[in-house]
């Protein structure tokens, strides 16, 4: 009993110690909306400040102390005016790597500085035993307890009884109130990045003589904190306190009594973080900007002759280059692969995954195993390595069905830390006897000896020829059905669902693909020596990896080569060196600032600049060849022109008609039959006993005054809430408990009030992403043959009757908003519904365009035979246009009936007569 409190005691002041670095980055969260992921590298930088001044300058410790916390303020403080603000528009992705950035560049400086060894430094703290319940205890875990509760206190009180406190708030609630009170939002964010990075070097400075002073040490402590903060939801300093003392505590506890299982004290942290978010299951509330936008993407178009161009000269120069060059050559392709792997998740599926290296070292350790155990030969570990791979990047990919953004990007980099500490780093299962790791001899592949010791150039082909297939795999996914799905969960999930698309399959499918590139790319590394040695995959690497990704374009298949070679060991530090002896030593360093150079001047990367200088010559030599060859078709001339891919350009669509040009398509007759619909939000009820049906070929409006729960009636009907209940009937086919994307695939469509479209595709990917609907195995084709096929005979109709012809090439963001209204109901009817429903289509437009909009409903009803719900504010539409009336009031159904039972119907006077216009009014009026 005396081991479990003394060990609880000493789990206090590590927690406390936790609390004050999650202190720090919830006063950064709160004062401007963003996750420092480089706050554990600010801490560690205070801790340096403080120990180079009082080792090496001899100034006394208490004012070393000062100097490093104001040393890590000044960093914070730069960190909001150089990084983040800046970043204010982009999307939340740049500014989460803009945070890994500033760690990359502070660990780098730290490194090249001292070095990565630990340092031991004494307490200043008074250390003598205080005996507590019988249990004797180090005196300084009483004053970090100490401390950690008098910072608690009085930042509640800051926060909580002061006007800076309250300018906080109100920033965080609402920048454009608190601005119009005087508030500055850059003013309190820098204020709040300065007080919370004062947090942090006081913690590195307090922590160092308790856990040593390493730039690993400290920086990994950002999960700990992370996993605090996370308790204290962001925002409450108590709970956070709380979170962090428990974790702490927890902690201890296990080390001392779960010593025999390797890294579980370490996986704490983790294992909070995971409950946390996947029991909450919802996102971060990051703040954004109207104008936040996604990375470019490419195309993933292939242009065969400038490919086998490449590749022959890739293989020339490594049969030319010495053995130092060719493990360089090596070292960039292997990079090259597990970037890519982070453009198919993070660029194409929009999930922020910082799991890359542990994935990696997965596939290393699967294969390393079946080699050294079983004698599997390479060709067959390779293969066990991939594929027993994605199963743990499913795994990943759980989380990722309830959180995603920066929620999504903790829990997989503590998942793979954990992974690290537990089985890379655990010597029974990650060594073999009389080696630094699992031995696996030397490789041979189809009986050729392909020995990275013996034969570097045989394997850096090898690698390359590797790294061209995985590349033509991704292609291809980007070309394809899958890819669309993929890109249109990226863009919009809400939207995606709505139009079938199953996202949780997209975000496995996703991760999977990404889990089997990256374990392609921990196996070359692991099998290029004789034994596979994890040193090679730290999961803090993942960082690193990301950051290049962005410099290169997360979105583009070319960056992953000119990313690479921005990091150490690379080709871009041998020709470094070339240039001036020693510049490899900092490639890290480099990399980081250009990472920051990029993310500010040109978040696309380096890869759409190359692409546009692609599309640019292949423009020249096209006109050059002459009309002929300019203009295959009108469509890929436009595309062209258009260009934002690989080479800027897409393939020419096919849309040649499928129908006779006036045919029109009958949707399937069902009708939809609701009953007893009922809509809760805690104690409001939206919704209360909704009932009503639409049959095939008929208009039913839904009308209400403002808050009567019209949408929400039309989210509990395509499954958008689960706050419902009641029965939801689509012919015989009970849907009440499907989820959204398999009530949209049995005939249930709708329209946005927001639109909701994917902003970065086409026109006609907007639609193609609304039609397709790929069999089980498109997953599967589509790695190694993506699907086309022209545009159904009914989408063909429906882009002719919404005036969409000549703009399916066009971005979405280049649309007129009228032009943007009639693409969300084109893209919802482009599904075939059996019953269509209109959020508010007609909001935003003109008299005549709202008119030319009934005509168009009214034909989905009459010559498609769909059944159409009709939300609209716009009274006269309704009642020019819908067979039935349904009127709303406060969640209730007041009335039903034909137009002219409606408008005569005195309790829709009573309830439209207080919500609208006297003119408004006399059109409901008999």
């Amino acid at each position: 009993m005396d081991d479990i409190l003394r060990f609880a005691l000493l789990g206090l002041g590590l927690g406390a110690l936790y609390a004050l670095t999650a202190h720090g980055i919830v006063l950064v969260y709160r004062g401007s909306g963003v996750l420092n992921f480089a706050h554990g590298a600010i801490g560690m930088a205070g801790a340096y400040v403080q120990w180079e001044l009082a080792v090496n300058h001899g100034v006394p410790y208490w004012p070393a102390v000062a100097c490093g916390v104001l040393g890590s303020t000044a960093l914070g403080v730069l960190t909001h005016l150089l990084v983040i603000r800046p970043l204010r528009r982009a999307s939340s992705l740049a500014r989460l790597v803009g945070t890994l950035a500033v760690f990359i560049v502070l660990t780098a400086v730290a490194v090249k500085r001292y070095g990565d060894s630990v340092q031991l430094v004494p307490a200043k703290l008074p250390s003598g035993l205080v005996e507590i319940a019988g249990a004797t205890v180090s005196e300084d875990r009483i004053w970090l307890l100490g401390i950690a509760v008098v910072v608690t206190v009085a930042l509640h009180a800051l926060y909580k009884r002061t006007l800076f406190g309250l300018g906080t708030t109100a920033v965080a609630e609402n920048q454009g109130a608190a601005a119009s009170l005087g508030w500055s939002a850059d003013l309190i964010a820098a204020a709040n990045w300065g007080l919370g990075s004062a947090l942090a070097g006081l913690t590195g400075i307090l922590i160092v003589p308790v856990i040593g002073l390493s730039v690993t040490g400290l920086t990994t402590l950002l999960l700990s904190a992370l996993a605090a903060a996370l308790v204290g939801r962001f925002s409450s300093f108590p709970v956070t306190l709380a979170g962090g003392l428990v974790i702490g505590v927890v902690q201890s506890e296990l080390t001392r009594f779960g010593s025999d299982v390797t890294g579980l004290a370490a996986s704490v942290p983790f294992l909070v973080i995971a409950l946390m978010l996947v029991a909450r299951g919802r996102a971060l509330p990051l703040r954004g900007t109207f104008l936040e936008r996604l990375p470019a993407l490419g195309t993933g178009r292939v242009r065969p002759v400038p490919l086998a161009l490449a590749v022959v000269t890739g293989l020339l120069l490594i049969g030319l280059s010495s053995p130092l060059w060719a493990d360089a050559i090596t070292n960039t392709l292997v990079l090259s692969l597990i970037i890519l792997s982070i453009i198919v998740v993070t660029g194409y599926a929009g999930q922020v995954s910082l799991a890359a290296y542990a994935l990696a070292g997965t596939g290393a350790f699967i294969a390393g195993h079946a080699a050294a155990d079983w004698g599997w030969p390479f060709e067959l570990a390779l293969l066990a390595g991939v594929l027993g791979t994605v199963p743990i990047g499913l795994l990943f990919a759980l989380p990722a069905v309830r959180t995603r953004g920066v929620n999504l990007a903790i829990i997989t980099l503590g998942l793979g830390t954990t992974l690290e500490t537990m089985v890379f780093q655990n010597t029974d299962l990650s060594t073999t006897p009389g080696s630094d790791g699992i031995a696996v001899g030397k490789q041979t592949l189809f009986g050729i000896d392909i020995s990275g010791v013996d034969h570097p150039q045989r394997y850096a082909a090898v690698v390359l020829v590797m790294l061209v297939a995985a590349t033509l795999v991704v292609a291809n996914v980007r070309r394809s059905r899958t890819g669309r799905r993929l890109i249109a969960v990226r863009a919009n999930e809400r939207a995606a669902a709505a139009l079938g698309i199953d996202v949780r399959a997209a975000k496995l499918y996703a991760f999977g693909l990404s889990a089997a590139i990256a374990a392609l790319a921990g196996v070359l590394t692991g099998f290029r020596s004789t034994s596979v040695v994890f040193a090679d995959f730290a999961s803090f690497e993942s960082i690193t990896a990301l950051g290049l990704a962005v410099i290169g374009g997360v979105g583009f298949l070319v960056g992953p080569l000119f990313a690479a070679t921005f990091a150490a060991g690379t080709v871009g530090a041998r020709f470094g060196d070339l240039v001036l002896p020693g510049l490899s030593e900092w490639m890290p360093l480099i990399g980081g600032i250009i990472l920051v150079l990029t993310l500010v001047g040109n978040q696309d990367g380096i890869g759409r600049e190359v692409g546009k200088q692609a599309a640019a010559a292949e423009r020249r030599l096209l006109s050059k060849r002459g009309p002929k060859h300019a203009g295959v078709t009108q469509d890929a001339a436009a595309g062209v022109a258009k260009g934002t891919a690989e080479g800027d350009e897409s393939a020419a669509p096919d849309v040649r008609p499928a129908a006779p040009s006036r045919a029109t398509h009958r949707a399937p007759g069902l009708p939809l039959h609701v009953r007893d619909l009922t809509v809760r939000y805690g104690g409001v009820v939206a919704v209360d006993g909704l009932s009503f049906d639409i049959e095939p070929g008929r208009v039913v409006g839904l009308i209400g005054p403002n808050g009567a729960g019209k949408t929400s009636a039309i989210d509990a009907v395509t499954g958008f809430t689960r706050a419902a209940s009641g029965s939801v009937r689509l012919g015989d086919q009970d849907v009440t408990r499907l989820p959204v994307h398999r009530r949209a695939g049995s005939g249930l469509s709708r329209s946005f009030q927001s639109l909701e479209l994917f902003e970065d595709m086409s026109v006609l990917d907007n639609l193609y992403a609304a039609c397709d609907r790929p069999g089980p195995w498109t997953y599967l084709k589509d790695l190694v043959r993506p699907g086309s096929r022209p545009l159904p005979a009914h989408v063909l109709v429906a882009v002719r009757e919404f005036g969409l012809g000549g703009a399916l090439d066009r971005p979405v963001g280049d649309l007129s908003y009228g032009e943007r209204r009639l693409l969300a109901i084109a893209r919802a009817v482009a599904t075939s519904p059996s019953v269509l429903l209109l959020d508010e289509p007609a909001a935003g437009l003109s008299d005549d365009e709202s008119r030319e909009l009934a005509h168009l409903v009214r034909r989905l009803a009459e010559d498609w035979g769909m059944g159409v719900l009709l939300v609209e504010h716009d009274v006269d539409m309704v009642m020019s246009v819908c067979d039935e009336v349904v009127v709303l009031d406060f969640g209730r159904r007041i009335c039903v009936g034909t137009p002219e039972e409606v408008r005569g119907d005195p309790a829709v006077r009573a309830a439209y007569l207080g919500d609208l216009s006297p003119e408004e009014a006399v059109e409901v009026t008999p």
